[in-house]
């Protein structure tokens, strides 16, 4: 059965789709069978990977309000390895206003992947950047969750927020859920700022914090525009080597 791994921040900006996209692309590599879902709007995640959704043939949007089946809504990509991915449209956002009356409205998601969830070894889930009814799905769908952190002033601003709301929802909905761990993102080793965020994360982040950082590089920000992970695109750069380490750590780290 599928390990499910949400990759949360309801702040904008910390990697969390380059995380998602590139993390899924290694492992594959690595190969692990891995589905790739787009929980988020704006879509970013399956563009990503030069995914076009059909909309004859349908979104997450459609497994989540019209309970289709999500085998029907997997596409294939071109990564090495086998990486599948459900993708999202911005119909998704108006979705939520339809999950508020719907009945286990908080588990749509994870219903929706019991179907498919022993066909893979991964299943990665890229959040939107917020704490609605989406990321409560994903929360309640995922086994474990990965924290992307900007290596920026104010690193640890609304973690709090973030890690009170995963304690509600172990408390209330989903016990066995745990954090994998903090992942430091755009970290610049020449600017002394981001060596104090790393820092300030490791020693005041209450979870595991990650011993791979992502740094910021020109090929991972370059990559989601050709339609690709920075693995394909650009596999000798510093951010591809980054996430194959991150990948490496994922599959021998116990979340807690």
């Amino acid at each position: 059965m599928a390990r499910v791994i949400a990759v949360v921040n309801q702040k904008g900006g910390t990697g969390k789709t380059t995380t998602s996209v590139n993390l899924a692309c290694a492992l594959a590599e690595k190969g692990k069978f891995v589905l790739l879902v787009d929980l988020d709007p704006q879509a970013n995640a399956g563009s990503g990977l030069g995914i076009e959704a059909d909309p004859k043939r349908g979104t997450l949007y459609n497994a989540l309000i019209e309970g289709a089946a999500p085998s029907n809504l997997i596409y294939e990509t071109n990564v090495e390895g086998s990486l599948h991915v459900i993708p999202a449209e911005q119909d998704l956002s108006g979705g939520q206003i339809e999950m508020v009356n719907m009945e286990d409205r908080e588990f749509l998601l994870k219903n929706a992947l019991l179907e498919i969830r022993n066909d893979y070894d991964y299943i990665i889930i890229d959040c939107p950047p917020s704490l609605d009814l989406l990321t409560l799905n994903a929360l309640t769908a995922s086994d474990e969750i990965i924290i992307p952190v900007q290596c920026e002033y104010y690193a640890l601003e609304g973690l709090s927020q973030l890690l009170n709301t995963i304690k509600l929802v172990k408390e209330n909905l989903h016990p066995d859920l745990k954090v994998l761990g903090a992942l430091l993102t755009m970290y610049y080793r020449r600017i002394r700022l981001s060596e104090d965020v790393v820092s300030e994360v490791r020693n005041n982040f209450p979870y595991f914090v990650f011993k791979t950082v992502i740094p910021r590089n020109i090929r991972l920000a370059e990559a989601p525009s050709f339609g690709q992970s920075v693995l394909t695109l650009a596999g000798w750069s510093k951010g591809a080597k980054a996430y194959r380490k991150l990948a490496d750590e994922v599959i021998n780290t116990n979340a807690k």
